[in-house]
């Protein structure tokens, strides 16, 4: 039987919980073999991010900008909003210095690539998050430096150096950026372009698949021996799905968001960027890097779970299909 592209996207929520399971599975059933997929983690992003920017109309890209009202909504949601309110949970709970900044690197850093997928489950306009893609990118990476070091103290510069964040934002941001723009450019020209074009756009759902699998395969093991700590982050990360929802409707107001823009927004600042935010991670000293990732993924697994629930609540309950603006 021949799946097609869209049954393939359709169904690719239960795709990803088969591949957590599945991750789990391996790093639990066998913790050498899963720790050595680690490698593949990097590589594997790369190629999801080919892929999904393919899919981002870099051509009529105006036409979004053009939307200023959920461009700048977007923007303080996610740098603005967001950073006060995991810093008021940061307060509530205190964590230890390499706890601390694998919370940062994963709350602070909106997502962008799931959430696309997401937004469109929950019946928002994913249009405006796919090709809102490259200014989210530009601007976390600005900011987060700036961020840890405000949230961490002058010592981090000590800790987290620009090098790795340099590389992955070479090798895993611009490279695959470059590549879908040429392969869209060609794409327009030539048959063999439009072909590459329409395989790239097959690679997201199972590239993404394969990449939660290498993740969680690789960190559960270290997930469950460090859990003593870890357990300190989880009402963190609930809490953040919890309050971001009822911050983002109020920007929905003050913006006087449609209904699509509005949902949109509310998966953008409630979704985080865990997938590309962990190879920095592994970049940390060893002392760091170990505990780190772990509470990174601790907030991919909690994210997923949260994301099922939002797609059923935020379309039902906190943006209907009108507006009381």
């Amino acid at each position: 039987m021949r799946v097609s592209r869209d049954a393939l996207e359709n169904q690719q929520i239960w795709i990803y919980v088969v591949a957590l399971l599945v991750g789990g599975l391996i790093g639990m059933g066998n913790e050498s073999f899963g720790s050595r997929l680690e490698i593949l983690i990097s590589p594997f992003i790369a190629i999801l991010m080919y892929s999904m920017f393919t899919q981002i109309p870099f051509l009529t890209l105006k036409k979004t900008i053009h939307n200023s009202r959920f461009m700048i909504a977007l923007l303080v949601g996610n740098f603005l909003i967001v950073p006060i309110v995991v810093w008021g949970l940061l307060l509530l709970f205190p964590q230890t210095p390499a706890v601390l900044i694998g919370v940062c690197l994963v709350l602070l850093t909106p997502c962008i690539d799931y959430v696309i997928v997401f937004t469109q489950l929950g019946k928002g306009d994913a249009k405006l998050i796919l090709t809102a893609t490259p200014i989210l990118l530009i601007v976390q990476l600005l900011l987060l430096p700036v961020y840890l070091w405000m949230f961490a103290g002058e010592g981090i510069s000590e800790i987290v150096q620009m090098g790795p964040f340099v590389e992955a934002f070479l090798f895993l941001i611009l490279l695959p950026l470059l590549l879908a723009i040429a392969t869209q450019l060609s794409a327009k020209k030539q048959s063999i372009g439009k072909q590459l074009f329409e395989a790239a756009g097959w690679l997201s759902v199972p590239f993404m698949a394969l990449v939660l699998i290498f993740v969680v395969a690789s960190q559960i093991a270290k997930v469950y021996h460090d859990f003593d700590v870890i357990v300190g982050v989880i009402p963190i990360y609930i809490l953040f799905l919890i309050v971001m929802p009822i911050m983002a409707r109020l920007l929905v107001s003050l913006f006087k968001l449609d209904t699509g823009a509005g949902r949109a927004l509310i998966f953008s600042t409630g979704t985080r960027n865990s997938l590309v935010v962990l190879p920095l991670a592994f970049a940390l000293p060893d002392s760091i890097a170990t505990l780190a990732a772990a509470v990174i993924v601790t907030q991919t697994i909690i994210e997923l779970a949260g994301e099922l629930i939002y797609i059923k609540i935020v379309p039902a309950y906190i943006v209907k299909d009108r507006l009381d603006n």
